[in-house]
């Protein structure tokens, strides 16, 4: 039995954050991600095909965001650095794969780990990834060699990772280190 539009609808909005990832993963645009899922979500509902379960409705989604979001490209001639068609691949099934936390839980626990990251790090996690600075430039603003900035990008990364993972399964950091 097809699923309905009211289940198409709520298993878009279950897996947004993922599907918004996919496709910002190839625009590189916040933004532009959330007008892709919207896009895609909008698609979903006016199909005339049927979605018969719901992995099969986000094997649609992900490749559909993929492809919005390379048409996006098109459209606003941007050079980007887009990823592997092969590596995109391997994302979307590890997407699909994972047990998703509700998206609140992981935004929650992002925002903990990064007021308890020290002031440098938080600096350096804002140039590369809200101001959009390459790495060259942000080992040039910070007066620091790019290795060193490759080296620490690498540890805040694990040291996240590892932070999130400790709110989301126990609640709580207790012995988890703030990056």
């Amino acid at each position: 039995m097809p699923l309905t539009e009211p289940t198409v609808l709520q298993t878009l909005m279950k897996w947004r954050t993922r599907v918004s990832a996919a496709a910002w993963v190839v625009v590189r645009d916040a933004h532009a991600a959330e007008d892709i899922f919207q896009n895609v979500a909008l698609k979903a509902m006016t199909r005339e095909v049927s979605f018969e379960n719901e992995a099969t409705l986000m094997s649609w989604a992900f490749i559909t965001a993929r492809r919005e979001g390379i048409d996006w490209l098109r459209r606003h001639q941007r050079e980007s650095l887009c990823l592997d068609a092969e590596i995109l691949e391997l994302l979307e099934h590890e997407w699909q794969s994972e047990a998703p936390h509700p998206a609140g839980a992981k935004i929650e626990a992002l925002q903990d780990c990064l007021s308890a990251a020290p002031e440098p790090a938080r600096r350096l996690l804002k140039l590369r990834y809200f101001d959009g600075f390459s790495c060259e430039e942000v080992a040039e603003r910070m007066g620091l060699g790019l290795n060193a900035i490759y080296k620490r990008v690498s540890r805040l990364h694990e040291s996240l990772k590892d932070c999130i993972e400790g709110k989301l399964e126990g609640g709580t950091t207790a012995g988890t280190q703030a990056p």
